[in-house]
């Protein structure tokens, strides 16, 4: 039964901007501005310019994709991808980038429900009628008695 996931490189060979973004869910576009932020090391060319992939630059792509769907920023992908190329490095810094943007997630996803909750509250006190007087504006305004 053939295996549900290709390998990087098609008869052992490297494969085209193409194939690799295929292979890693990376669109061509965004494996080139990782590549120019370094975060693909040296990636092969031929003698016309064009890109060569291997199986490893393929792997951290989609290490870089998972850190992406996961939030974290360009830097601390950086540091990530160095770390994870790191066989001698210390779990404990992984966990302090870890943690950190967990934080920062927890920060945001409280903002983010305080404005949902204000606007909860300004919803609920707009008639939503023909008239003008509007809360929500009022708010928006500065003008509000409304207390969010």
């Amino acid at each position: 039964m053939p295996s549900k996931t290709k390998p990087a490189t098609l008869y052992g060979q490297p494969v085209n901007i193409g194939e690799a973004a295929r292979q890693s869910g990376v669109s061509a576009k965004m494996l080139r501005h990782y590549e120019s932020l370094g975060l693909l090391g040296n990636v092969t060319r031929t003698d016309s310019g064009y890109r060569l992939f291997s199986a490893a630059d393929v792997h951290t792509l989609r290490f870089i994709k998972r850190c992406r769907d996961l939030g974290f920023s360009m830097a601390e992908i950086g540091e990530l991808v160095g770390l994870w190329q790191n066989k001698r490095r210390a779990s404990a810094n992984v966990k302090k980038i870890a943690q950190k943007h967990m934080d920062d997630l927890s920060e945001r996803i409280a903002a983010m429900q305080a404005m949902q909750r204000t606007l909860s509250t300004l919803l609920h006190c707009c008639h939503g009628d023909d008239r003008p007087d509007c809360p929500i504006l009022d708010d928006l305004a500065g003008d509000s008695q409304i207390a969010t």
